[in-house]
């Protein structure tokens, strides 16, 4: 049976492996890490703890995951840092734990962070979420399921980026991207729905004829979001429409950052878009 530790890798023995775990060399896994059945960890890896990895996740050469946040107010407490199965993360990808005792930064299952990604401190990364090239996200991001962000960009502390959203690539993101939507630009803008990946995660086209004019009383009727708002809630019978209006009625809260705007949407100032 092949060796599945390179003898160049140095693990620690607080470290806890499961024994189909396969470690390339020079590969450096620190105190209180915990890894799950069948994830490869390549060469020059570099993971600390404390950080519990699942099964059957893919971390390739020179990644940094589990170190602690870029951030000021770190004190050096035990913070953490969770993943679940069957990720899939590229080189020089890397990953910190969150900044307070007791919080964590979680990614979730199936998700894809290609080379050089950041992630930082208490992001939150759901299931299979695609983030290609070259992509930072500050602390407190939130990435729901099945969205896909396009390379070479970076995402504001606090934003949240709803399910099955599309972010075009080199695109300023400082605003809440709403759930079904394609955005990109700079200031960044709605466009249009995401059809293409809504297409591809299975919505009838009845869902879809709903969205449309769900997309259509927010985007193109001039009227200000509160009052879209409101006409939206004539479609709540269709689940998609629920999570759109729970969506952007969150994004209005004093914590959060605000909805992204589109070209006629009102109650958003554009300058906003430059603090």
């Amino acid at each position: 049976m092949p060796t599945l530790i390179h003898p160049t890798a140095v693990i620690s023995e607080s470290a806890n492996l499961h024994p189909t775990v396969q470690v390339g060399p020079y590969a450096v896994i620190g105190e209180q890490v915990k890894v799950g059945a069948g994830t490869t960890i390549g060469a020059h890896v570099v993971i600390e703890g404390p950080t519990e990895i699942g099964s059957g996740n893919r971390i390739f050469p020179g990644a940094a995951i589990g170190l602690e946040p870029q951030d000021l107010k770190y004190t050096g407490v035990p913070s953490g840092l969770k993943i679940g199965d069957n990720n899939r993360i590229r080189e020089f990808v890397t990953v910190n734990r969150a900044t307070y005792a007791g919080e964590s930064t979680v990614i979730g299952n199936g998700n894809l962070l290609m080379a050089y990604v950041h992630v930082a401190h208490n992001c939150i990364i759901e299931d299979s979420v695609v983030i290609a090239n070259a992509v930072s996200l500050a602390g407190h991001v939130k990435i729901e399921s099945k969205a896909v962000i396009g390379g070479v960009l970076g995402i504001h502390q606090f934003v949240h980026i709803g399910k099955m959203a599309m972010v075009g690539g080199m695109s300023k993101i400082v605003r809440d991207v709403p759930p079904f939507m394609l955005v990109e630009g700079n200031p960044c803008l709605v466009r249009s729905l995401n059809l293409v990946g809504l297409k591809r995660a299975g919505l009838t086209s009845s869902d879809l004829a709903i969205l449309k004019k769900g997309f259509r009383t927010i985007y193109r009727s001039g009227k200000p979001l509160t009052e879209a708002l409101k006409e939206l809630e004539l479609f709540s019978d269709n689940k998609y429409i629920q999570q759109l209006h729970q969506f952007l009625s969150l994004s209005l809260g004093s914590k959060r950052r605000g909805p992204m705007p589109g070209k006629m949407l009102k109650g958003v100032k554009l300058e906003e878009l430059d603090n």
